[in-house]
């Protein structure tokens, strides 16, 4: 790889992680090619980029990041083959590799970047894979806030709720 072509590597990683919340880096130095194919596949129709990239120049993208970002705690898991996973979605890499791993023994997570917060080692895929995405929180909320009117609906609409509108009929009546 010629030092321009470095350069160029650095930029769009840095271009990259500027643009993304959550990132996963991966080891799939055992895979045989088809499995990586496979692997590739299973993200893309998850949404989730995938790059192979060197420890060095992974590691110089994010250096020129702000501090803020925090990725500084990641460096320690750039050792040996590294696969970084992109995604919008922050739990979605760690179940396409959960799933991947029913069949084969890698990849092996070596870290998750999720908003500034970071997870090392392969024994937190289980709770990254469980952690639940915005949407689904969203969602969540949305009908915890819909289940109050829901049940007034209903009570209106029962036996109980023809009471009620008859009482009202009722009493317009009376006024009028």
């Amino acid at each position: 790889m010629t030092k321009a072509e470095k350069t160029a590597t650095i930029e769009a990683l840095k271009e990259k992680l500027s643009n993304v919340e959550h990132f996963y880096l991966a080891d799939s130095s055992t895979l045989t090619v088809e499995q990586v194919n496979k692997f590739r596949g299973l993200c893309y129709e998850k949404g989730i980029e995938m790059k192979v990239v060197k420890n060095t120049l992974i590691k110089k993208a994010m250096e020129s990041a702000p501090e803020e970002k925090n990725y500084s705690a990641i460096y320690e898991a750039l050792k040996g083959h590294t696969a970084i996973l992109f995604t919008e979605t922050a739990n979605a890499p760690a179940k396409v590799i959960k799933e991947f791993r029913k069949e084969n023994e890698r990849p092996l997570l070596k870290a998750a970047y999720i908003e500034s917060d970071v997870y090392i080692g392969d024994d937190k895929l289980e709770s990254l894979a469980s952690l639940k995405s915005k949407e689904d929180l969203l969602a969540e909320i949305i009908m915890l806030l819909q289940s109050p009117a829901k049940n007034v609906i209903s009570a209106l609409q029962g036996s109980g709720g023809q009471k009620i509108a008859g009482l009202l009929k009722a009493l317009e009546d009376r006024a009028a």
